[in-house]
């Protein structure tokens, strides 16, 4: 069975006067384990990615290794729109430790799917480490097919994909044409329910940051095929899901862990910025209404 199943926090990075807060992280690490995260994602979008600098990425992939010890899987945020970068980062993953690297297709330049199939076979055999391809058209401007996806599924340590299209077409699609495990995760936290009932594995979630018992009974409930118990799960949970998105991810998330003391300090790195004063009280009824704060 695979490892990468159910549901995974896509962890944000968090920042104390620009630089990285560790105590934090730590922090924020083990209260994710002791609310039953199936496994923690370091460097990812929702961890800021794009704005660390390489010393900065691999020591938040180390610390969150040395963190989790062993006692879920950590899955390293290791892509970029550069083939020699990503097999850097990815290099760096697996000698820190990781059990995995999430290896987003390369945003900005617009690859073909020729040139997406040749970077993530270029990835797989310079890095003997199991690798997770990260769809995300909204944030890449690229979309990787369902026939692409299935080509480097043949590539034997390319063992999933996160798809974040929100199309359960496309998701039905991968599942068909790849091997029966692969694992195909969810990226969005709403599809998360119907993806697993359709035969994926579970989700990297932004929820899972504030309500990490959530997503986690969310998706134990789906795996088990329990579909009365994970359906009231997804409509508690559906106005948190919604309020991660009221500013660009990460900022609401990293605002409601501040709002909710498990944080010192929600702000995001520059270009992003904070949040407004009308998406704010937006927020804190949500996190309110759920109970996350008082």
């Amino acid at each position: 069975m695979t490892p990468f199943r159910g549901a995974f926090v896509a962890i944000v990075t968090p920042f104390i006067d620009g630089e990285i807060d560790e105590q934090g992280l730590k922090d924020l690490i083990e209260f994710q384990l002791e609310n039953g995260t199936h496994g923690i994602v370091p460097c990812g979008t929702t961890g800021e990615s794009a704005t660390l600098s390489h010393a900065e990425h691999q020591r938040v992939v180390e610390l969150t290794i040395k963190t989790v010890n062993g006692r879920v899987p950590v899955l390293a945020g290791t892509g970029s729109n550069s083939t020699s970068e990503t097999i850097e980062l990815t290099r760096h993953a697996k000698e820190a430790g990781a059990d995995g690297a999430l290896v987003i297709t390369p945003y900005y330049n617009k690859p073909s799917q020729e040139g997406l199939y040749q970077h993530f076979k270029a990835v797989a055999e310079a890095v003997d480490l199991p690798i997770i391809l990260y769809n995300v058209p909204s944030r890449t401007a690229v979309d990787m097919s369902a026939v692409t996806i299935a080509r480097c599924a043949a590539i034997d340590n390319i063992v999933g994909v996160k798809e974040a299209t929100a199309d359960m077409s496309r998701a039905c699609d991968v599942i068909c044409r790849c091997p029966a495990d692969f694992a195909v995760m969810s990226g969005d936290d709403f599809t998360a329910l119907s993806l697993v009932l359709l035969g994926g594995t579970g989700v990297i979630s932004v929820t899972s940051n504030v309500n990490p018992k959530g997503m986690a009974d969310l998706m134990n409930a789906a795996l088990a095929a329990d579909v009365a118990k994970a359906r009231l799960i997804q409509y508690k949970l559906f106005p948190l899901m919604g309020a991660m998105f009221y500013d660009t991810n990460p900022v609401p998330a990293k605002k409601a862990l501040e709002l909710m003391g498990k944080i010192r300090s929600g702000a995001p790195r520059q270009p992003l910025w904070h949040m407004g004063e009308e998406p704010l009280n937006r927020l804190k009824v949500v996190l309110k209404d759920q109970g996350l704060i008082g």
